[in-house]
């Protein structure tokens, strides 16, 4: 059964999140790389929706949606993408490799396909345990023409993995246009060949999300198998925080904007009468106090000690 109010609550905390971290990259008071989500929210908000806090998630430098919406908890996650020593990995990995187990968030790779053999590598683990985890791998557009795609689509199919491949596909890779960079008509398409379940679903859409997701977690933790999920979107802005999109029509990107999944779910519950202006209003209220009490978190916390640098290199006894 579908939890709109969580559904909603999670895109409106992303999109707070997203906001307030664009905010202080383009006012100078932080430097880092930062690759906004905004556009794909519904998606790492439908793809989590059944997922338990033990199964797994892999995602990309782009996965800022996917860390909130797996449970990383916010001012943990600030605090990593600034830099500080009370990150989630103590200001270590920066905003593009975030990794947080407690909450089931394994991996996020800067390497573009990089995290689908990891994803298997889980995925695999859980099978032999036998423990009922499914590991779900987010990845863009870009990486399924990669060699890392196939061979781990190839394998996970042979070995039945409990795995959810989820293509978040925003039209571009990097900078350039889906249908000049990929053969097919849909990535999704490519999942026949691997003898494997292939569903493209529309990435604004969040309770379409949840309900092919669903149906795809149900099925690899049954045994059944991977699926290949491809989620359309548009990336509401350039390929990273500050750069511009010149690269895109500007049609294309006015029909973006005007289909931004935030506000359009926000207006349909109401048409709906699922949640009223006050329900919609206390989640908005929610996101925003919690994104503001991770960012002063984050700014009050210190930045990591320079000789933290030579700490988790090597596994504890191991030859230096």
């Amino acid at each position: 059964m579908t939890d709109h109010l969580r559904l909603y609550e999670i895109m409106a905390t992303i999109r707070a999140a997203d906001d307030k971290l664009a905010s202080i990259v383009m006012s100078g008071q932080a430097m880092l790389m930062l690759y906004s989500p905004r556009g794909h929210e519904a998606i790492a908000a439908g793809v989590t929706h059944d997922l338990t806090p033990d199964d797994y998630v892999v995602t990309t430098y782009r996965g800022l949606h996917d860390h909130i919406a797996k449970g990383v908890p916010l001012p943990e996650l600030f605090a990593e993408i600034l830099g500080r020593a009370t990150g989630t990995c103590k200001g270590k990995g920066g905003s593009m490799h975030i990794t947080h187990p407690a909450s089931g968030l394994m991996v996020t790779t800067g390497i573009v396909g990089g995290g689908l053999p990891v994803a298997n590598g889980l995925a695999l683990a859980s099978a032999l345990r036998g423990d009922g985890r499914v590991t779900v791998c987010s990845f863009g557009d870009g990486a399924s023409n990669i060699g890392a795609f196939h061979e781990a689509l190839n394998l996970a199919s042979l070995w039945s993995l409990p795995v959810v491949f989820v293509c978040q596909n925003n039209g571009y890779a990097e900078h350039t246009a889906y249908a000049k960079g990929t053969a097919v008509e849909r990535i999704a398409d490519r999942a026949p060949a691997y003898r494997m379940r292939g569903v493209t679903i529309d990435g604004r859409d969040p309770v379409a999300v949840q309900e092919a997701a669903s149906e795809a977690i149900a099925a690899a933790r049954s045994g059944l198998g991977p699926t290949l999920l491809e989620a359309l979107t548009w990336r509401l802005g350039g390929h990273y925080v500050g750069a511009d999109f010149s690269y895109m029509a500007a049609e294309e990107m006015e029909a973006a904007r005007a289909a931004d999944p935030v506000p359009a779910y926000r207006a349909r519950l109401l048409a709906e009468g699922r949640l009223s202006e006050e329900d919609l209003a206390a989640a908005d209220k929610r996101a925003g106090d919690a994104v503001e009490v991770a960012m002063e978190f984050a700014l009050a916390s210190p930045f990591a000690d320079p000789d933290e640098i030579l700490v988790d290199v090597y596994a504890a006894g191991a030859p230096g």
